[in-house]
């Protein structure tokens, strides 16, 4: 049967995709032209990964904005002047502020999966963003008329509508991204941010089955954007046993950029539970030197000292393009990390004998 292996999500945005959505932003492309490049961008991510032999593809997310706020963009009750988050080479990125309510989705992320399928011979996972992330929109000195607390009910309803569409339209599996997760630890060491974190995750989890929870999984990471990080420096056991508080199957943890990896396989084995799947991060997307498939063998089967193999999957640390104008990773460069972790994951599981 082998060891699962699935990409994270993002990877870089086509150089005619990229090209194409300058020429739109400049009023020289119209937009059936530019759904065209976006559809083309679509069809060739899907072929790569299913080329390179990979078990289960994603969209390389070529249609989003961003991993973060696909689901409001064009949104006419935003502010561009929201959470600022800053990275560790200096650059930052801004979420938008909410002005006002009801809180909704402009787009939900089923619409990404369907035009995947179209494309794909092998199943599809589709990515959404935590409601978590999505709950730093609002502004900490409220909205008239619009207080938290209805805001947060809207919002796990839209979240529940997110991921329910996803899985009613098939995905193999959605994954819920929670980069914040690592960072909330940095802005708040008490860790009161990372447990209402925990806490509103768990009111949109906890409205699926036991069955369509273990089709969820959830991701962290520090953050990778630009070839730099957000909250890298945050010492993960911090967040790890928080993680495995969330009440998702399955889980995708970063760990080839982790300076000690025995440590954070010793805080997984501990902390993770029974019925949970850990898929860990064997291909670092800011390195940009290229994993051979032994590293990721050798990777994986130190994982499997402490992971029992049944339960352990592999993923990439991060997206490649978490964000749609990062362009520090060239697209031929994931590839052939890709290729590395298809392949070293089939050396371990021969290894393994599974």
């Amino acid at each position: 049967m082998g060891l699962p292996t699935e990409p994270i999500g993002s990877m870089p945005r086509a150089p005619e995709l990229l090209a194409g959505l300058a020429e739109h932003a400049a009023g020289r492309l119209d937009h059936a032209a530019l759904d065209a490049l976006y559809d083309r961008a679509v069809r060739d991510t899907v072929a790569r990964f299913e080329e390179l032999g990979s078990p289960v593809v994603t969209d390389g997310e070529q249609r989003k904005p961003s991993f973060a706020t696909y689901p409001v963009d064009g949104l006419g009750n935003l502010a561009p002047d929201g959470v600022v988050i800053p990275f560790a080479d200096g650059h930052t990125r801004r979420l938008p502020r909410l002005t006002g309510g009801p809180f909704r989705y402009a787009t939900h992320a089923a619409e990404y999966l369907r035009t995947a399928q179209r494309h794909a011979s092998v199943p599809v996972k589709q990515a959404v963003i935590a409601p978590s992330a999505l709950s730093l929109l609002y502004p900490q000195d409220g909205i008239p008329g619009y207080d938290r607390d209805a805001f947060l009910d809207d919002l796990v309803d839209e979240a529940e509508a997110d991921i329910r569409g996803a899985l009613d339209a098939g995905a193999h599996r959605v994954q819920l991204d929670f980069t914040e997760g690592r960072l909330s630890v940095k802005l708040d060491p008490s860790k009161g941010i990372l447990d209402s974190f925990v806490a509103l995750n768990n009111r949109v989890l906890d409205r699926f089955t036991p069955a369509e929870r273990a089709r969820i999984g959830v991701h962290t990471c520090p953050g990778g954007d630009q070839d730099s990080t957000h909250s890298a420096d945050v010492d993960y056991a911090e967040l790890l046993p928080s993680l495995f508080a969330l009440h998702a199957g399955v889980f995708y943890v970063q760990l080839a950029s982790e300076p000690d990896q025995e440590r954070v396989l010793r805080t997984i084995a501990e902390h993770v539970g029974s019925e949970q799947t850990v898929f860990v991060g064997v291909t670092d997307p800011i390195d940009p030197a290229v994993e051979t498939p032994e590293q990721v063998r050798d990777r994986v089967l130190r994982a499997a000292e402490h992971i029992p193999p049944e339960r352990l999957g592999t993923c990439d640390d991060c997206g490649f393009a978490p964000f749609g104008d990062d362009v520090s990773t060239s697209r031929e460069t994931a590839w052939a990390k890709v290729r590395a972790r298809v392949e070293g994951t089939a050396l371990a599981a021969a290894r393994l004998g599974v």
